[in-house]
């Protein structure tokens, strides 16, 4: 494969990928190793206890018992996840739509949301790129999120995300409808169906400008990369070269250009089988209701909840393993 930047594959980078996913399945093993010692525990737990007929232990035994089939639940649920990427960690951007501030303070919303996500599995988040708004919120960010199964579990979030509220902006405190967008992409150390041609780069250097937030490093050395076949645009100004922000950009335009092959072949196998393929802005997957009454729902699977500022808060798995699936069992 080629790059646009010279070693950027490298054999240190090739061997060091390779290390970490092997670590990723060991520790994948170990985890059905140790739940499968844990239940042989209990077992043997379980039988003393009715010998000793000790209540106590059986009820502690019970709810122990409880805890490990979530666990395995969830388990069995990752099994399912097994696209090629779905593994992998992701990076995720998100863009305002038409609306000005309105539909700005929606898009700092959701990065607040997936953030407090994050933080709730434990996953690792950092902004790789940030534009701020022009009064309030941000006009687009690009959030690398690092853990396992990451993607299987974000690709879930993609589309068109609608928000109905009473605006705090608005002197007359009317009712606004706010629209913003999730792009989800896999981040992967090689991918064999895409190839990155130098010839097909533009890349230029530029001078990070604009407030920025604690997790953003203002500096000098911002990078803008140009796919010129495919007219995609990646930036980022976080890190604190002008080399290791091109690693970064580069990190990212693979990432698209993945998910950019990915979605074709997920086209081509729903035209095939007859069914409607939306994508882009038109792509509404799920609206959050705050006025005149609270509840989000998703467009695709159904599922509904009242508990709005929950999910606001962070508390989406309900949404994600019920659009995952029901889309499962429709393959």
């Amino acid at each position: 494969m080629e790059s646009g930047a010279p070693g950027f594959w490298d054999d240190q980078e090739r061997a060091s990928a390779t290390l970490r996913r092997l670590t990723g399945l060991r520790q994948e093993i170990g985890i059905w190793r140790g739940m499968s010692h844990r239940v042989g525990e209990l077992k043997g737990l379980l039988e003393m206890a009715e010998d000793e007929s000790d209540q106590h232990m059986v009820e502690e035994i019970a709810a122990d018992t409880e805890r490990i089939a979530r666990e395995l639940e969830q388990l069995e649920f990752q099994l399912q996840l097994s696209g090629p990427y779905d593994d992998h960690n992701a990076i995720i951007a998100i863009y305002s739509g038409a609306g000005g501030t309105e539909s700005q303070d929606w898009a700092e919303m959701l990065l607040r949301m997936y953030l407090r996500w994050g933080e709730r599995e434990r996953y690792q988040t950092s902004i790789l790129d940030l534009m701020q708004g022009d009064e309030a919120g941000i006009k687009s960010v690009t959030v690398e999120v690092v853990g396992p199964y990451a993607y299987g579990y974000l690709k879930a979030e993609r589309g068109v995300h609608r928000l109905v509220r009473l605006s705090p902006y608005d002197a007359a405190h009317r009712r606004h409808t706010s629209f913003a967008l999730m792009e989800v992409m896999p981040q992967v150390e090689e991918a064999v169906d895409v190839v990155i041609k130098p010839d097909d780069l533009r890349i230029d250097f530029f001078r990070a400008s604009g407030a920025g937030g604690q997790n953003v490093q203002k500096t000098s050395t911002a990078v803008r990369i140009t796919h010129i076949p495919t007219g995609i645009v990646v930036t980022c100004q976080n890190e604190r070269s002008q080399y290791q922000n091109k690693e970064t950009a580069m990190k990212i335009l693979l990432a698209r250009l993945t998910e950019m092959e990915i979605e074709k072949r997920e086209q081509e196998k729903a035209r095939l089988k007859g069914e409607r393929v939306d994508a882009g802005w038109g792509n509404q997957i799920r609206s959050y209701v705050l006025h005149p009454y609270l509840m989000v729902k998703d467009h695709r699977s159904g599922y509904e909840t009242s508990d709005a500022n929950g999910v606001l808060d962070g508390d989406i798995n309900a949404f994600i393993e019920a659009y995952l699936r029901a889309k499962i069992g429709s393959t």
